[in-house]
């Protein structure tokens, strides 16, 4: 796991030097715009993402061995939303950063050994479960900023492929309660770049698929976007699903969130 770990650490840190370079160039209009996320302005995102961080660092910080004075989450919610978009962004900056200080400041020992209390999980998990879950949040929504000003805007490659190897292993609970296998009559076996998604009476992710029933034929990042909910007809330019699914039939399965 210690492998997942640091790549997941560094494409969390490329995400935040990518949204940190954008945010100088960003006018009123562009915060208060529309982004990916349909309900969400694109300084909502970068709230959303910020709040998220500050919340987030709080149980690693903790099974580090730091003391730390948190608020509650419905505290820490209602401050974010009550800043005005200039300070929603400055917000992300630096609680982003903190965070990152804290992962990026992990020894190899601990990446290994820590246990994260999420709250909102049965157990404590593995720090790669914790940082998975964070990149998860943070590259999609990345994306919601960058789709808001540039149509063509993508998920960053890099973070696109670990997340794939993420939902084939450690973060492949997280499947269950996104994916809605239900809302088809038939199996599928759904072969994708270097791996394939099976939908049963479940939804997998495995780094192969036997006798595909279907083929996604587009880049992984696309992929991503699929089981996330943003692959909608407007962003789906360069992808074609042929077989025994359709895109449209895979959208039911993956709603979003």
């Amino acid at each position: 796991m210690s492998e997942l770990t640091v790549r997941a650490i560094a494409a969390l840190r490329a995400n935040h030097d990518e949204l940190a370079a954008v945010v100088p160039t960003l006018s009123e209009a562009q915060l208060t715009g529309p982004s990916g996320a349909a309900e969400w302005t694109v300084a909502q995102v970068f709230s959303h993402l910020g709040s998220g961080a500050e919340i987030s660092r709080t149980p690693i910080a903790t099974a580090a061995g730091e003391q730390v004075d948190a608020e509650d989450n419905q505290t820490i919610w209602a401050r974010w939303d009550g800043s005005t978009p200039a300070e929603q962004v400055a917000g992300f900056l630096t609680h982003d950063a903190a965070y990152l200080d804290t992962v990026e400041g992990l020894s190899a020992e601990q990446h290994e050994s820590l246990q994260i209390d999420m709250g909102f999980l049965p157990q404590p998990v593995p720090l790669v479960v914790a940082l998975g879950m964070r990149l998860n949040e943070v590259a999609n929504h990345a994306w919601d900023v960058r789709v808001g000003l540039d149509p063509a805007a993508t998920v960053d490659a890099a973070s696109a492929d670990l997340l794939l190897e993420l939902f084939a292993g450690p973060l492949s609970f997280l499947l269950g309660f996104s994916g809605k296998a239900d809302q088809l009559e038939q199996e599928v076996r759904l072969a994708i770049p270097g791996g394939g998604i099976e939908i049963t009476d479940a939804v997998r992710v495995a780094d192969e698929v036997a006798d595909p029933t279907a083929t996604f034929d587009g880049p992984t990042e696309a992929v991503v976007r699929l089981l996330t909910g943003r692959l909608g007809d407007a962003y789906a330019a360069d992808v074609t699903v042929t077989g025994n699914v359709t895109l449209d039939e895979l959208r039911q399965v993956f709603p979003g969130y």
